[in-house]
């Protein structure tokens, strides 16, 4: 099995995480800010990387989101997806905002000396 992507962890709202893995090797690290925590006078001017944030963006998170890819064989899609939504913030969590999860217990020890700090 491989899987490879970003994530978004609440204890690290400001910054992306890569993930990548191949059998039994797994890797994860801080992949940097997010556009959402990017102020606009440093976002990139041309069109095309423009369209590219905002084909993502939500009005309350902006572009942090999960986007792993796993590719294997004989996997159970459905026990996959189960688990990973397992994952997920609740609906109340959600609500507490980057303030609330800075509150959470954190996994992750500090990404290359990069505080989860919102």
């Amino acid at each position: 099995m491989r899987s490879k992507g970003f994530f978004w962890l609440a204890s690290w709202p400001t910054h992306a995480g890569s993930w990548s893995q191949a059998g039994a090797v797994c890797r994860h690290g801080a992949a940097g800010l997010w556009w959402a925590a990017v102020p606009k006078e440093h976002w990139p001017t041309d069109p095309e990387s423009l369209r590219f944030i905002e084909r993502e963006w939500d009005p309350n998170v902006g572009d942090a989101r999960q986007e792993i890819v796993l590719i294997g064989i004989d996997m159970d899609e459905t026990d996959l997806r189960r688990r990973l939504n397992a994952c997920l913030l609740t609906d109340a969590e959600m609500a507490e905002g980057p303030a609330g999860w800075m509150r959470f217990a954190d996994p992750f020890p500090a990404w290359g000396g990069v505080a989860g700090e919102a």
